[in-house]
């Protein structure tokens, strides 16, 4: 299996770019746990195995428990998320597949109600990140693992 194409090299300016703007949400308000199960949601959502692998294994590094990594694809009915995790999945798979009808009022105050206005900023724009980065991957076919040296993630021993 060999990727279509590497877009880093191919448009090494923009990919800079969105990096910088991916990197920068890292700094924001967000726990890194929850970012690590806003990636994954959106990558299952997606089919993108490129980023499932990469943040799957970007979990695991940052101490999230197995099971709750396999319970993210059926959250509502898993009793191992918080009300502001359920409200951060639950968000995020409105953003990652937009309804016709948009995002109604009732939903923004679902996830309102859990988070500050600076931090469903961030947690929106981190969504767009993700959403952003697996349709790249997907595009081009980026191999799941591929990377795992050059991103830190052989020490999480789940190759």
């Amino acid at each position: 299996m060999s990727s279509r194409l590497d877009y880093t090299q191919q448009a090494p300016d923009a990919f800079k770019k969105y990096l910088d703007f991916a990197l920068s949400l890292k700094k924001g308000p967000l726990e890194p746990s929850l970012a690590d199960l806003l990636t994954l949601r959106a990558s299952q959502l997606n089919g993108c195995a490129f980023c499932l692998d990469m943040h799957v294994k970007e979990a695991y590094l940052h101490g999230e428990r197995p099971l709750r990594l396999h319970h993210v694809a059926i959250w509502r009915e898993s009793p191992l998320f918080s009300p502001r995790e359920r409200a951060a999945l639950a968000w995020t798979e409105l953003l990652t597949q937009l309804p016709a009808h948009g995002v109604v009022d009732a939903d923004y105050a679902a996830v309102r109600a859990h988070f500050s206005e600076a931090e469903l900023a961030a947690l929106s724009f981190a969504i767009v990140a993700i959403n952003g980065w697996n349709r790249l991957a997907i595009a081009f076919a980026a191999v799941p693992g591929s990377k795992d040296e050059a991103y830190g993630l052989v020490s999480a021993g789940l190759a």
